[in-house]
């Protein structure tokens, strides 16, 4: 039996029937950081601006060796970073990311998906409405997220001097910031939500790249082989490991990525508004076209519509409508896409496996292209560096904080 945990936190009688102690183990993770990046940050706090910022790239370019004045908090981080686990698969870090740009602009499309079933929990989504990283930078976060996810696919892009792996090491302290911003604010509710950017959270997260990344592309006719889905989970298991994420919610295969997320959303209740304001803010973005001009503006919003469409097929009709999905005529358009893609992929498993594999390899440089495109779009440098403050505050969740203990704990429907 643990404490009592944060109200966001429901329906613990009927979870603890259905998954055992792993309940009582997820609601503790929701008071737990990031130890080793938390107290890098707490130890570095009175260092010049930037300077953290510059040990850290020289760690990552030159070894912690090669960095006689890191302080030892660096040095412990580094220790766990440089650190390969026996459970890493080289093989999924060559390969694992090819299930994911051989669906080509529909990989896209489903981190589309898996971002708004992040934005869906009315906890998880709390440091990103505090932080205003979405709602008021929603292209940059778009696009930083992006890239955080083409580098980490890029063959062997998480091996010690990938792209992925430096990426990954910034979005980890990006991380710790925000927590350590939202923690001093003196606005945030640990009663009500859990630390800031928790390891249930970031356990949560990690399940949003990767298992509902496969469980969206299975949607849109995608026939995922068995070896597909276990490399694609591994590149993103070693993924979470660089993050921080506690084994516990770091899941070893498909099957226990299946099982966590049925626990979480058995213990969550359903999108509130922030969730809906956050999906706005995302369809928002897709509307506004780097060329400003009548038909520029036409197609952008033809293709944000298309997109809910088939988003609206992806997510259910339940969930679409509780974010605030546009129910329009393009819905029908998901029906005939993944008719047409399982047909494909049906007639291509028949052909020659010579002629598979180059099928495959047209469709992953296809993929490379689109990616690479949609990152090629910044009109900035994508530095992954943590906001210097909180920028857009939802007033509502500070005046309400002290009345959400009834509402958090009553009866609510789990997604």
């Amino acid at each position: 039996m643990i404490a009592q945990p944060p109200r966001r936190f429901v329906y613990r009688q009927a979870a603890l029937e259905k998954f055992g102690p792993a309940v009582d183990t997820l609601a503790a993770l929701l008071t737990v950081g990031d130890p080793l990046a938390d107290d890098l940050l707490e130890a570095t706090k009175q260092l010049p601006s930037g300077a953290l910022h510059d040990l850290v790239e020289r760690a990552l370019k030159l070894g912690i060796d090669r960095v006689p004045d890191a302080p030892r908090e660096l040095k412990a981080l580094f220790a766990e970073l440089d650190h390969i686990p026996a459970w890493v698969d080289k093989h999924a870090l060559e390969r694992g990311g090819e299930l994911l740009f051989r669906a080509g602009w529909l990989g896209g499309l489903a981190l589309a998906c898996s971002l708004l079933y992040g934005y869906a929990s009315p906890g998880g989504n709390k440091p990103l409405v505090f932080s205003g990283r979405l709602e008021q930078q929603t292209p940059r976060r778009l696009i930083e997220t992006s890239r955080f996810v083409e580098a980490t696919c890029h063959r062997n892009g998480l091996l010690r001097h990938g792209e992925g792996f430096a990426i990954t090491v910034k979005v980890r302290l990006m991380h710790a910031h925000v927590r350590r911003m939202i923690a001093k604010s003196g606005r945030w509710s640990v009663e009500d939500w859990g630390l800031p950017a928790n390891q249930h959270d970031m356990g949560a997260t990690g399940l949003l790249f990767s298992f509902v990344v496969i469980e969206t592309l299975a949607r849109f006719g995608f026939e995922l082989s068995e070896e597909e889905r276990h490399l694609y989970m591994q590149l993103w298991r070693y993924s979470g490991y660089l993050m921080g994420v506690h084994p516990e919610v770091l899941p070893a295969g498909y099957l226990d990525a299946r099982r966590l997320a049925e626990l979480i959303a058995t213990t969550e209740q359903g999108p509130d508004d922030d969730s809906r304001r956050l999906s706005r803010a995302l369809f928002a973005t897709g509307e506004s076209p780097r060329r400003s001009t009548p038909a520029a503006e036409a197609k952008a919003r033809r293709l944000v519509k298309i997109g809910q469409g088939l988003i609206r097929g992806a997510l259910g009709e339940e969930l679409a409508d509780n974010l605030d999905v546009p129910r329009h005529a393009y819905r029908h358009v998901f029906p005939v896409l993944r008719g047409g893609i399982a047909r494909f992929e049906r007639a291509t498993r028949r052909l020659p496996e010579a002629a598979q594999l180059e099928i495959k390899r047209r469709a992953m440089r296809q993929g490379q292209a689109y990616w690479s495109m949609m990152i090629g779009a910044a009109d900035w440098a994508l530095t992954f560096a943590p906001p210097d403050g909180l920028l857009g505050l939802n007033a509502k969740i500070a005046a309400a904080a002290s009345q959400r203990g009834a509402t958090l704990a009553s009866v609510a429907r789990p997604r």
